[in-house]
């Protein structure tokens, strides 16, 4: 069911193309719940037997596990079935965005709730190649798209919109799961704790700035994106919520912040978007922002390291088929490590992945766990 909530900035949809968005949800959730677990079942019943008998062995780890699944007939069904709603998506939307980009640019640039947070775009600004190489998502343009002028916010309408079909409404009503996951982190590990100044890396249209914004509402809080239309839109939809916020856009690797400027430097499900170059950039970095006593937490999909090479093999779909490119390598790369020559400390940095506590707890509490219980924290304190 589609339960997003319908802010003043979300593209409202006619009839029929609510009605070709709600179909691809139900696809994606049809495909989740339904189509991939029988990947498992035709993988333990036939495509590992079949190994086993040729090799005298399992699979040793998830490429050759992919090697074997991709010739089976179901396997092929569900990814291109998976790779055309991704698509099919995007295009339910877009017809949406283009048809009510004018009214969309007239609600941008007011404020009817005089709230207050600021946007800065970057002069000149040169977007990083690992998201001009390929869409990201699919998403046509990738995040750095401006089709209708210098003042875009297209993408950004796009990418909010879209993106509770992508996750089929997993990242909550108002697609602010992951901020709402580490913020509940933070709280629980860091208690007592009342940071002035927050800094959100990769905030794409702005869903997990506000939660931290939300959250700490006498904080400043920053948002930095590398695409215009990205934080052009997440300045709207703050403003037009009544969420004070600042916007920014810069690539992650290098701001205009000063040394020892904030207290919590966090990003969510952003590292695999970068590179192998870019991520040792982006720890440095917000180890360089980070007042003393500062902690960065950065959020991403789980590692390859300790799963079994089924269940890796699965994770890796997105880099594969939806150009989520540098997912693979990063999920081989040794996160602490990067963090120690970025020069945290080894005693102040670690990988978390011990967050399914707290899925456990909402669950007692009666209330609907958050998607990202399940993925790792690379933490360091400064």
């Amino acid at each position: 069911m589609d339960t997003q909530t319908r802010h003043p900035m979300l593209v409202r949809g006619k009839h029929d193309e609510l009605t070709r968005q709600q179909f691809v949800h139900n696809l994606r959730l049809c495909l989740a719940t339904d189509v991939m677990p029988g990947n498992r079942a035709v993988y333990e019943q036939r495509v590992k037997p079949a190994f086993r008998k040729k090799n005298k062995r399992d699979p040793k780890d998830r490429h050759e596990v992919r090697r074997e699944m991709t010739k089976d007939p179901y396997y092929r069904l569900f990814s291109a079935t998976q790779r055309a709603s991704q698509e099919m998506m995007w295009d339910a939307v877009t017809d949406s965005v283009e048809r009510e980009l004018p009214d969309l640019k007239k609600r941008a640039r007011a404020n009817p709730l005089k709230t207050k947070g600021t946007l800065r775009i970057g002069e000149n600004f040169e977007v990083p190649r690992y998201h001009t190489a390929a869409d990201i998502h699919l998403q046509p343009g990738g995040y750095h798209a401006t089709p209708d002028g210098e003042d875009s916010i297209a993408a950004g309408a796009l990418y909010d919109r879209s993106v509770f079909i992508y996750a089929v409404g997993g990242m909550g009503d108002m697609n602010d799961d992951l901020g709402k996951t580490v913020i509940d982190y933070y709280r629980e590990n860091y208690p007592g704790e009342n940071p002035e100044r927050i800094l959100d890396m990769g905030c794409s249209v702005g869903h997990s700035t506000l939660a931290w914004a939300q959250a700490f509402p006498d904080a400043e809080v920053h948002g930095l994106d590398c695409g215009a239309g990205m934080v052009r839109y997440a300045h709207a939809r703050a403003r037009n919520l009544g969420i004070p916020a600042h916007f920014s856009q810069q690539n992650a690797e290098k701001t205009d912040f000063p040394d020892d400027h904030f207290d919590v430097v966090v990003s969510h499900i952003m590292l695999h978007e970068t590179s192998a170059s870019a991520l040792e950039n982006v720890i440095r970095e917000s180890r360089r922002i980070l007042k003393p006593g500062g902690v960065m937490m950065h959020l991403d999909l789980p590692r390859n390291q300790g799963m079994k090479p089924f269940d890796s093999f699965l994770m890796d779909w997105e880099a594969y088929n939806n150009n989520e490119t540098f997912l693979v390598r990063l999920r081989d790369m040794d996160w602490k490590k990067v963090a120690v020559a970025a020069g945290f400390k080894p005693n102040k940095c670690k990988i978390d992945g011990s967050m399914m506590h707290i899925a456990r707890e909402m669950l007692k509490a009666g209330q609907k766990p958050h998607y990202a219980t399940k993925f790792p924290i690379l933490i360091g304190r400064k």
